[in-house]
């Protein structure tokens, strides 16, 4: 990727696995800086000082600033776990397995202060023209998350291991169902509500009452098996 004005959103890696952990390193900075000190502090010169390294590298790396926001929203997106191995065999149990960690990594990342600094900037930019930071982070947030987690519940629906029509809304409710009202109250800097020590519980719940909703019984999958 060339340094300089082009914009990097077009290039960036859809995975955290495509950043060097240099680079990882780098972004985990900048996400630090933006909760410290806010939009100002998130400069280039400040970033580079932070992360020890120099301005050349960050444009080589992530492009001008939307691509360097860009690249911390995936980032920051890609700690939701929604994948499995493609060899893996997918019974009931590493089924709601994978449902609770993405679960409760959904929660971890919403409640945390990185995502609730980076969504009340992306608020208080709503009607700033020309912002880009609200839609950074559906392009480069939430449907990434929403992407893997859909192809989790499909994996699942192949394997006879739940059942419905629609997958969106089939993953829509899943969502709703974890996150609740919670993240609206987090934002509002409601007290109390920032319980960490809660949301695995809350995780196992949520998958609990997706299960009652679209779980397929276990003699029906057996039934499938056989056939």
């Amino acid at each position: 990727m060339r340094a300089g004005t082009e914009t990097f959103v077009r290039h960036m890696p859809e995975m955290q696995d495509d950043y060097t952990p240099r680079q990882r390193a780098v972004l985990d900075k900048a996400l630090g800086l933006l909760v410290e000190g806010g939009e100002r502090a998130l400069t280039t010169a400040g970033l580079a000082r932070a992360a020890n390294c120099s301005k050349e590298s960050l444009y080589k790396w992530f492009g001008d600033r939307d691509g360097l926001l860009a690249a911390m929203i995936a980032h920051q997106a890609s700690k939701v776990r929604a994948r499995i191995d493609g060899g893996e065999k997918l019974d009931h149990g590493r089924f709601r397995t994978h449902l609770v960690d993405f679960a409760n990594d959904l929660l971890q990342v919403l409640g945390g202060d990185v995502s609730l600094a980076l969504n009340r900037l992306a608020i208080g930019q709503a009607s700033r023209e020309g912002s880009r930071l609200g839609a950074l982070l559906i392009e480069r947030g939430r449907h990434g998350i929403d992407k893997r987690a859909g192809a989790l519940l499909e994996a699942g629906r192949q394997r006879g291991l739940i059942a419905y029509g629609d997958r969106d809304a089939a993953y829509h409710t899943f969502y709703g169902l974890i996150v609740r009202d919670l993240h609206v109250r987090m934002l509002l800097g409601e007290a109390g509500v920032r319980q960490p020590e809660n949301y695995a519980a809350l995780a196992e719940e949520a998958v609990e009452q997706f299960f009652v909703l679209f779980g397929v019984r276990k003699e029906e999958t057996t039934g499938r098996d056989r056939v």
